[in-house]
């Protein structure tokens, strides 16, 4: 949907009096692109900036006060909840220009960088040094780290590694009162007042606009190795999990696909499984090579039990790539399969990975929606893939109350309703569900603080706002 162009003559002349001409849009053919993330909800802005550094994002933010004029801050729009698109038009802070290496400290384990890099970028700059950057999303060739910020987007390697909020340090950002701050430390300790860095991780860009950030770095490991675990049932590889993940050895990534998604790999690709697989783990090891070996011998002994089927190990890069290519099958099949496709990522306690596969399968049924399920198994965060076809009468009508189960199914179970997605505009209706109304009315309070004219990403997050 598109919005009445609200920006007055004077504020876009006062843009421009800060901005150079070519980083500012208001031609509606050049807004559009800066309207829509990967949820594939569009609203186009009214005008587009395209900052340079922490004072230009200052002067933005003030005069966006000054003016009242609605303010959305996007990366790279991989986002699949919303969260980057202007719901009230306005204007949309793109920090695709902000690609700058401000600090190189590998003697002190950071580096400080502005928002619009590619993590993939990041990551390349730091192996220079023998250094990575643990949070690895699987869109890290696209995604920027002001986005992977915003959501507290983390991937595979957070079950040894931690999300961003473990991996950041500081950050320097303006706040929607258009006042300028700098949070945290540059050492990796320190207790001096409220832990503003964290609630500003994953806060969607409704509190402030992050534009630098200083990263927590860990050193390159000398080798990985990469296990393919089959399983007859869930039961059986959730077990698996379970006992790796009270073993000292962490794996640093345990993925996991379940029985309908290994049967959409055969169908698409000519990888086979053993015909009765219902279920897999793509376990990857990292450290120094002289202790590698050892700890593969100990992670297949506590892999195995009962319900395994058969368990490949890589030693080489070639045999990893092929091992890995089971679950890189995945993702562009269910594309394929289902273009319109809806993805959760809700999180559950390892305990209670089965009863969610099997609830989420009854729903299935119940519903006649296809349901494939993968993820990061190490921490319970599953990617929930609802394949919905919006032509299809009987779906159509069924999918916003199998949605709704699933939550419900989550929540039930101890739960989350996302680990690494975020809320943006799909899951805000949901939210008072997991949040209670103490919880939510101190957030809008902290909202009210950073935001008092409620400019930054208005109509995000909290359910019972109005827009």
């Amino acid at each position: 949907m598109s919005r009445e162009n609200t920006l007055t003559p004077e504020f876009v002349a006062a843009l421009s009096g800060v901005l150079s001409p070519e980083q500012l849009f208001t031609e509606t053919a050049d807004c559009i692109p800066y309207g829509y993330d990967n949820s594939r909800i569009q609203v186009t802005p009214d005008a587009v900036v395209f900052p340079e550094g922490h004072g230009q994002v200052l002067a933005i933010v003030q005069l966006c006060n000054q003016h009242r004029v609605p303010l959305t801050a996007r990366g790279r729009g991989t986002g699949t909840t919303g969260a980057s698109v202007p719901l009230r038009g306005g204007l949309v802070l793109s920090t695709e220009k902000m690609q700058a290496v401000l600090e190189m400290n590998p003697d002190d384990r950071y580096i400080t960088v502005q928002p619009g890099l590619t993590n993939q970028a990041v990551q390349h700059v730091l192996a220079e040094h023998g250094c990575f950057w643990p949070p690895d999303p699987s869109s890290a060739a696209f995604c920027s780290i002001g986005g992977n910020l915003a959501y507290n987007s983390a991937g595979p390697r957070a079950v040894k590694y931690g999300t961003p909020r473990e991996n950041v340090l500081g950050l320097r950002a303006v706040t929607g009162a258009g006042e300028s701050i700098r949070t945290g430390v540059f050492t990796t300790k320190g207790v001096v007042g409220f832990d503003l860095t964290r609630l500003l991780i994953g806060s969607e860009g409704t509190l402030a606009i992050i534009t630098e950030a200083t990263l927590k770095l860990a050193p390159l490991p000398e080798d990985k190795r990469i296990l393919q675990v089959i399983y007859r049932d869930i039961e059986s590889a959730t077990r698996a999990v379970a006992d790796i993940m009270k073993q000292p050895i962490i794996p640093c990534a345990l993925e996991f696909i379940d029985a309908r998604a290994i049967d959409l790999i055969r169908q698409s690709s000519d990888i086979s499984f053993p015909n009765a697989a219902g279920a897999m783990l793509m376990i990857e090891l990292d450290g120094a090579r002289e202790h590698l070996d050892s700890d593969v011998e100990k992670i297949t002994a506590v892999a195995g039990n009962s319900g395994l089927l058969s368990l490949s190990t890589a030693k080489t890069t070639e045999e990893a790539a092929a091992l890995w290519n089971a679950r890189k099958a995945l993702s562009p099949a269910l594309r394929n399969v289902a273009p319109n496709k809806i993805n959760e990522d809700i999180v559950v306690p390892v305990s209670k990975i089965p009863a969610l596969i099997h609830g989420l399968e009854q729903l299935s049924e119940k519903y006649a929606i296809p349901i494939i399920n993968f993820g990061h198994a190490g921490n319970g965060n599953i990617h929930v893939n609802l394949l919905y076809d919006p032509n299809n009468p009987v779906q159509a009508k069924n999918i916003d109350t199998c949605l709704e189960q699933v939550f419900d199914l989550t929540l039930k179970l101890k739960g989350s309703l996302s680990g690494e997605h975020g809320v943006g505009i799909s899951k805000q209706a949901f939210i008072d569900r997991e949040l209670d109304a103490a919880s939510l009315r101190l957030m809008q309070q902290i909202k009210n603080d950073f935001d008092p004219n409620n400019i930054l990403n208005p109509g995000k997050l909290f359910p019972t706002e109005k827009y």
